[in-house]
């Protein structure tokens, strides 16, 4: 079990090593709980980290088995390197995998390699905005098996895009050679976009870090977001009906989500068949940080629930 800090930050020492047919992948990540609890998986979206789930990682942590881990290019977790003699034959399109395909082939190794412990029984599965796609991409293409799948905000539905993504991607090599506290006001503009209510220095310090601290984090946030416009669900959009008639999924929605509009919920459940659609209020896209106690209820309703029942 990871030792938390007085700050109750929780660090990711694991590494998980996977490499696919062009890219070698480093994945950090960590669990808490018991061994013999329930598993259960928070996925992060973008441009953020494992450290949203924080606060709920350690509350659930007394009756789940919880893991954390970062996606490629986020928090704790480089890019995936091209495996030698690789890197010429990427194309552009690959490289800024828009579906998620690799992001999702890397977390279904990466749940299946953890599903060794759990004895047969799949994880609850917690997921927010591209954590979306990525899980359901899991289920349907690589054959991962979840206990329950609650889905926050979440992009798994067109039309896709803001005007930033739009902005940033027709101006990526001006996006590029900004530096400093002018690449750092972008980055702050764009979190502060994502919340309906003001955030804290502390929160707005630690969302915002992994972006301006080096050249790299800059470039990866501008790539985060040329990726961002041009997401794609088509190869999976199709078979959502699946899901709901394989596990209960409950969908949770700010109702002042800036980003995604609250009536793409109501959409969503009838494409997934889920049980149902919880609207929370004074939240937006960033609902974790907005209403984190009313969430906290939702999710431990949830999981207690469907717990029972598995």
């Amino acid at each position: 079990m990871t030792k938390l800090s007085s700050s109750s930050t929780i660090e990711l020492p694991q590494s998980f090593h996977y490499s696919t047919t062009i890219y070698d992948y480093d994945i950090r990540w960590t669990c808490l709980g018991n061994a013999a609890s329930p598993p259960l998986i928070f996925v992060h979206g973008t441009p953020w980290s494992s450290h949203v789930w924080h606060t709920y990682a350690l509350s659930l942590s007394q009756y789940f088995r919880v893991y954390l881990f970062d996606n490629p290019g986020f928090g704790d977790s480089p890019l995936g390197k091209p495996l030698s003699g690789k890197a010429d034959t990427i194309t552009k399109a690959v490289a800024l995998d828009a579906d998620l395909a690799q992001q999702s082939q890397v977390f279904a190794a990466l749940y299946k390699f953890w599903a060794r412990e759990w004895q047969d029984f799949g994880a609850h599965v917690v997921a927010h905005d591209h954590g979306g796609l990525m899980t359901l991409r899991a289920h349907l293409l690589h054959g991962c098996d979840y206990r329950s799948l609650c889905l926050i905000d979440v992009v798994a539905l067109g039309p896709f895009g803001q005007p930033l993504f739009k902005l940033v991607a027709e101006n990526e090599e001006v996006f590029n050679a900004l530096t400093g506290p002018v690449f750092e006001g972008v980055v702050e503009s764009y979190i502060r976009d994502a919340a309906h209510k003001d955030l804290d220095r502390e929160s707005m310090a630690a969302l915002k870090r992994p972006w301006i601290a080096s050249e790299d984090g800059r470039k990866a946030f501008v790539r985060q977001m040329v990726q961002a416009n041009s997401r794609s669900t088509e190869e999976v959009e199709g078979r959502y009906h699946e899901v709901g008639e394989k596990m209960p999924v409950r969908i949770i929605w700010g109702k002042e989500d800036g980003w995604i509009p609250v009536e793409t919920a109501k959409r969503l459940r009838e494409k997934l068949n889920a049980k149902d659609v919880v609207v929370i209020e004074e939240a937006g896209h960033l609902i974790m940080y907005d209403q984190e106690s009313r969430l906290g209820v939702e999710l431990g309703w949830w999981l207690s629930n469907v717990n029972q029942k598995s």
